[in-house]
């Protein structure tokens, strides 16, 4: 069991988690990004298979019936994510750790069922209103949405103590160092 290892990354929207794990999966260690499932229509430049498993909203709830997830949840009202068991054994299976970056119920709920396997990092911003200006200037959201994410996020926050590490993202250099830190002292255990 120790070689199926899990490296789990959750943040409020727009804190830098996914620049994180992409900064992480650069660094020539034996990971691989676990790529989610989710039921909403692609954003920007995404690309199914690589960015997310683009599903029906029909489609993802039969899959839940076939219990085909090792977690999943309704994000927001009928928007649902979740992680593919198949996609989980797939990256073991070739001797890799797995690297997800999931909202924060998914990565309590992962590092609830992986237990000591799992290493769960929270990614705080430096404040709501930093965060704010972030998800202004990814421009990939309207202003409706914009509200959504920040008042989810003020939940989210409150929900950091559930993680075996948190780290704020406010100089993105420092937060890279110390990921990269953390996550092989792990990898050594």
């Amino acid at each position: 069991m120790s070689s199926k290892k899990a490296i789990i990354f959750s943040a409020p929207s727009g804190a830098g988690k996914t620049t994180l794990v992409q900064y992480l999966l650069k660094q020539n260690l034996p990971l691989e990004f676990s790529v989610s499932a989710c039921s909403r229509k692609p954003r920007g430049q995404e690309k199914d298979g690589q960015d997310y498993h683009f599903l029906t909203p029909e489609v993802f709830k039969s899959k839940i019936e076939e219990g085909a997830f090792a977690e999943w949840e309704e994000v927001y009202n009928g928007m649902f994510y979740g992680t593919l068991n198949c996609e989980l054994e797939g990256i073991w299976e070739k001797g890799n750790k797995v690297v997800f970056d999931v909202d924060v119920v998914g990565g309590i709920k992962l590092k609830d069922k992986f237990k000591d396997q799992a290493l769960s990092v929270f990614i705080a911003p430096p404040s709501l209103e930093v965060l704010e200006q972030r998800l202004i200037g990814r421009g990939t959201d309207n202003p409706q949405d914009i509200a959504k994410r920040l008042s989810k996020a003020q939940e989210e926050l409150a929900q950091k103590k559930a993680f075996d590490l948190v780290v704020v993202n406010n100089n993105l250099e420092q937060a890279c160092a110390q990921v990269l830190k953390e996550v092989m002292d792990f990898l050594k255990k």
